[in-house]
């Protein structure tokens, strides 16, 4: 990489211990890629860099776990309760998770739908507190809060709960710069300024313009107010027809939003658990997996190439034990020739058997795994977006990954070979029923008290 391509150039900075320094500049001025060459995200063509102690980052778009919040916050750490509500009174989390119906235990979605952007930057905030790191690096996280929201946060966390730590922060609100211990002005991925607010504020022409460009803005939000608030004072004169009008559509929103709470279900929560069924596979469900391949058509051959193959079996150890003679002095009842000409034969029409088992068997299970996947996939969609949101990724991939390889592999051949042992377990009782079959006066008691 040539010097060209660098992001940030000519940067020479020290902080120290219980330092609070603002970052500020121009948007595309090389702000939070200075946060990112602090955490080592940005490779580094030349320079050295250190950091002394533990790193707690917030970033410009907030980071959420799908989860619950508690664990958001609390982020791996053991749960210290004083320390806790510290940390959520410092945050202005009380208020939000008192409207929640499960608190701090309620399921944030794998979009964090549920949850407006300054909630999931304070979530994100307390989380960076709760950890107790030494080094804080803030990309400007006050940004999508209302005003009062946004003083409370800078004043309790930044000055009271972080004022012995060392905090780095990007902020283009002019009102957090005074406070800082060194404010950094940052242009074209350099630091063209550096010093305290007082000090800084009449060196050069950079930070004044972006103060300049503070107060219009301001000066412009506040016409904006004013005119709003005159154009409300005169609807509001013309009667009560439209205050009245107000308070109906406000009880029909707060009708509506009550009723997507009750639509969510009883147990309320965005994301629910995922639910395993306990105790045996019902026989429907191996009954409509059979036959969704040319209506089980398949199936019926496979089954009696299986009777045919066991046929077969049977009759080779019929015919080698009816044809072999017991001892030299008797004769036996057919030719060594055509003996082994019969066998033969017979050896040769299983194997064809087991062939035809193979070939079904891999027929069937790709048409039933194919359909079963084309399914899935139009299910998939089809569905609409509240499904994407309460359902994590990974669960769908699981399903199309993991579950999709059990049918195309595992059931066909477990349902083949329980087929299979079935067919046999019946032909073995019918040779025994026809050598032997005092045995059963002793096997079927045996078997009605063992079930």
């Amino acid at each position: 990489m040539s010097s060209t391509t660098a992001a940030l150039k000519d940067i020479h900075l020290k902080v120290s211990h219980g330092m609070s320094v603002a970052v500020c500049g121009t948007v595309g001025s090389g702000k939070s890629s200075f946060l990112s060459c602090l955490l080592g995200e940005l490779p580094k063509i030349s320079g050295t860099l250190k950091l002394c102690g533990t790193t707690a980052y917030v970033a410009q778009s907030p980071w959420i776990q799908s989860g619950k919040i508690v664990d958001n916050i609390l982020f791996g750490k053991e749960m210290d309760r004083d320390k806790y509500d510290k940390v959520l009174e410092a945050c202005a989390l009380k208020k939000d998770l008192e409207i929640l119906s499960f608190g701090d235990q309620t399921v944030i979605g794998e979009w964090a739908i549920n949850l407006s952007g300054g909630q999931k930057h304070r979530i994100q905030i307390a989380c960076a507190l709760y950890q107790d790191a030494d080094i804080y690096l803030f990309d400007d996280p006050f940004s999508t809060m209302d005003a009062h929201t946004r003083s409370h946060l800078f004043k309790e966390v930044l000055q009271n709960n972080l004022r012995l730590k060392t905090v780095i922060y990007v902020t283009h609100r002019v009102e957090f710069l005074p406070t800082a211990d060194l404010i950094l002005v940052m242009k074209g991925g350099r630091i063209v300024q550096a010093g305290k607010y007082n000090d800084i504020l009449n060196s050069g022409t950079d930070f004044m313009e972006l103060v300049d460009a503070h107060k219009k803005a301001l000066s412009a939000l506040d016409t904006v107010e004013a005119s709003s608030g005159l154009e409300q004072t005169t609807s509001e004169g013309e009667g009560d027809i439209g205050t009245t009008n107000g308070k109906v559509q406000i009880e029909e929103n707060q009708g509506n939003e009550s009723g997507k709470v009750d639509d969510v279900g009883p147990k309320g929560q965005l994301v629910q658990e995922e639910e395993r069924e306990k105790g045996q596979v019902g026989f429907s469900v191996y009954r409509k997996y059979i036959t969704t391949a040319y209506g089980g058509a398949l199936v019926r051959l496979i089954v009696r190439a299986m009777i045919l193959f066991q046929s077969y079996q049977i009759g080779i150890n019929y015919w080698m034990a009816w044809g072999s003679p017991m001892s030299a002095d008797i004769k036996p009842p057919v030719g060594s020739f055509t003996l082994i000409i019969v066998y033969l034969a017979l050896a040769i029409t299983s194997v064809v058997c087991v062939l035809a088992i193979s070939m079904l068997l891999g027929i069937a299970g790709y048409k039933t795994a194919t359909l079963l996947f084309k399914k899935m996939h139009l299910c998939i969609f089809r569905a609409p977006m509240s499904f994407f949101d309460s359902t994590p990724s990974g669960r769908i991939l699981n399903r199309a990954s993991t579950d999709q390889s059990a049918v195309d592999m595992d059931i066909p051949y477990q349902v083949v070979a329980f087929a299979f042992s079935v067919i046999q377990l019946l032909g073995i009782i019918a040779v025994m029923s026809q050598v032997a079959w005092q045995i059963f006066i002793i096997f079927i008691p045996v078997v009605a008290t063992c079930s």
